[in-house]
């Protein structure tokens, strides 16, 4: 960059004056990000984006004074600006990174276990990146009011059960048609909204990878059953693709289907990143095309780079439908404009008016 006012202004929020040190060192390393300020706790934050104006916050959760929850919510509201969470890998640091990342966080990193070197480059390497990719992209910052899905959270049999709601002939039915969704930048606060507006009945299974860590989609599993119809777990491997139900690709491993005997079923295993990720979009939309063919509903929604592409031209050819959300209505307009651009996509939808053409496109049970 030319000069210092071209230069990516971060503010650093966390209550831990190392944790401070520690990220701001990291960052300044790229010579194109500059750590404007940083902030102990919410109420600085906010003080601080006034005073230094900041293209990105990244923030801690847990703060005295005011939490990272409350002061995401007001930065969001009130100056429209990216934030990356900087998340405990710790379950209850898991759970309340989801919660942020449906609240209008564009996306996080999880913090350093320790100061070794080694670590501490793999964290640093990955933080700069999403600085300079948000930055780059000018997300759209829009946070979803959770309050009212949380007020109705769903009582629902347990997946266990589901065996005994279903009749075997349409837990096995050849027919079922298998909605497939390839997701990230963005995805948590889309899928809040998108799984909430199905019904339990849909005459499909749903299979989602969500670029996450381990640790991280559990967690986002759970949180979206707690409000969708639809029962919603972590893939584990030999599920049956059964109608009516989402399964999450678990962070760290990859997912695809394989037909068995009687049953379409999941294979959840380890393996290398695959178009640089693990869980890969790419991998499960080729086992998809594979397996299902013309069953197949391949959408790809918000997030950054081109996972999940290449399988949906597969599923296109298979003679799948191909769907991808719009620009509008996406946080990061990414992995949809390569598809587009490559001629991928029958149809291009909002967000908002996905619920209604899948459901009918699938029908009820």
């Amino acid at each position: 960059m030319d000069s210092e006012q071209q230069k990516i202004k971060v503010l650093v929020t966390d209550d831990s004056a190392l944790m401070r040190k520690l990220i701001s060192d990291m960052i300044s390393t790229d010579p194109e990000i500059e750590v404007v300020a940083t902030a102990m706790d919410g109420l600085l934050a906010l003080k601080k984006i006034e005073l230094f104006q900041p293209d990105i916050i990244t923030l801690d959760i847990m703060m005295p004074n005011m939490d990272g929850l409350t002061a995401l919510q007001h930065i969001v509201n009130r100056f429209g600006l990216p934030v990356i969470i900087v998340s405990s890998l710790s379950k209850p640091g898991a759970e309340i990174t989801i919660k942020a990342l449906t609240l209008g966080a564009v996306d996080f990193v999880t913090k350093p276990q320790n100061i070794l070197p080694e670590q501490v480059g793999n964290i640093a390497g990955e933080l700069i990146s999403k600085i300079k990719t948000i930055f780059n992209h000018k997300p759209r910052v829009k946070t979803i009011k959770l309050s009212k899905l949380e007020e109705k959270i769903i009582e629902k049999p347990s997946l266990g059960s589901l065996s005994k709601i279903l009749p075997v002939k349409e837990i096995l039915e050849e027919n079922t048609k298998i909605i497939c969704i390839g997701i990230s930048t963005g995805g948590p606060e889309a899928l809040s909204f998108l799984l909430s507006k199905i019904p339990a009945k849909l005459a499909a299974s749903l299979l989602i990878v969500q670029h996450m860590p381990e640790g991280f989609t559990g967690q986002l599993a759970q949180r979206l059953d707690r409000y969708c119809e639809m029962p919603v777990k972590e893939a584990s491997n030999g599920d049956l693709i059964i109608p009516g139900r989402v399964l999450i690709a678990p962070g760290g491993r990859h997912m695809y289907v394989k037909k068995r005997v009687l049953a379409l079923t999941v294979v959840v295993t380890e393996g290398t990143p695959v178009s640089g990720h693990c869980p890969s979009v790419d991998v499960l939309f080729a086992s998809i095309a594979t397996e299902c063919g013309s069953k197949a509903i391949g959408l790809i929604m918000t997030g950054m780079g081109e996972d999940g592409v290449a399988g949906l031209g597969q599923i296109k050819q298979a003679g799948g439908l191909t769907l991808a959300q719009d620009e509008a209505s996406s946080v990061v307009f990414g992995m949809p404009r390569v598809a587009l651009a490559r001629g991928y996509v029958d149809e291009v939808l909002s967000l908002e008016q996905l619920p209604n053409y899948l459901i009918e496109k699938v029908g009820l049970l």
